[in-house]
This record gives structure tokens, C-alpha cells and sequence, in this order.
């Protein structure tokens, strides 16, 4: 497997249905001499589960000599979730970024149904917040919009 295919599939710990390329946490992937440079952006600098990501993009590549650098500039935005990861989102019941119907409305993941309401700024993670859709009853999380 190519070593920045590699990392792109690393999932991220808080959110495992999406991988660090599918959030836009991944920025860079090089080689540098022998060594591997991979470059990540956390969603929030104090984002807890960098240690974890870090870890587990070394784990992704065995054998080699894997430096994983921190970078806060610029600071990460939804917008840089792909496609994909918004797809991907949507189907784990979480809304993505860019459903916000009003300021204060959420499109439902589930049903589809803007008459939703924030129940908790912060939900399963600090970045999301928990919110419930008045249509079907569901509860879901919603990716915040940074």
C-alpha cells in the first residue's frame, strides 16, 4: 500500500466511520530522507484525540521512521471535510457542516426534516453538539461549523 494511502485511511478515534483525510485533518504526507513526514491539523487545538491519531498514523506505517508534525496555521475548517467525509458523516447519523438550514435549524440526518433544535452545544465530542429532530424523534450529533 502507498505509504500516503496508508495514512488517508487512518480513521479518526472520535469519529471512526470517517478517516483523517475524510475530516481534512491530513495536510501533508512526504518523504523526507528516510524518514516519513505526515503533517496533520487538528479540528480544535485542543482537540484530545491528536495523541491517539498520532499513534495510530505510525501504527499505519510499520518499519518506518514516521514524523508526525502538528500544525495549527491555518486553522482547520469545515470546509475542508471532502465529500466523502460528509457522505460518510451524514450516514452515521451525524449532520455534516453545510446542512445548517437557518441559524438556528439543523437539517435532520435521518428524516430530512429542518424542524430540529440543539438540545446540548457540546454532544459525544467538544465538536459536535447534540441536537433532535421534531418530525421523526431522532437525536443526532452535528459536526460543528467552525
Amino acid at each position: 500500500m502507498e505509504i500516503r494511502a496508508a495514512v488517508a485511511a487512518v480513521p479518526d478515534p472520535e469519529i471512526p466511520t470517517v478517516t483523517i483525510e475524510d475530516l481534512g485533518i491530513l495536510r501533508d504526507v512526504e518523504l523526507v530522507g528516510d524518514r516519513v513526514v505526515v503533517t496533520i491539523t487538528p479540528t480544535y487545538s485542543g482537540c484530545p484525540a491528536m495523541d491517539a491519531i498520532r499513534t495510530d498514523i505510525r501504527r499505519a506505517l510499520p518499519g518506518h521512521d514516521v514524523e508526525v508534525r502538528t500544525v495549527l496555521a491555518p486553522a482547520w475548517t469545515t470546509d475542508w471535510i471532502t465529500d466523502e467525509g460528509r457522505a460518510k458523516l451524514a450516514k452515521a447519523r451525524i449532520a455534516p457542516p453545510g446542512t445548517l438550514m437557518l441559524a438556528i435549524s439543523v437539517r435532520c440526518p435521518n428524516c430530512g426534516s429542518p424542524d430540529t433544535r440543539e438540545l446540548s452545544r457540546f454532544g459525544s465530542t467538544a465538536c459536535k453538539s447534540l441536537w433532535s429532530c421534531r418530525a421523526c424523534g431522532d437525536p443526532f450529533d452535528h459536526f460543528k461549523a467552525i
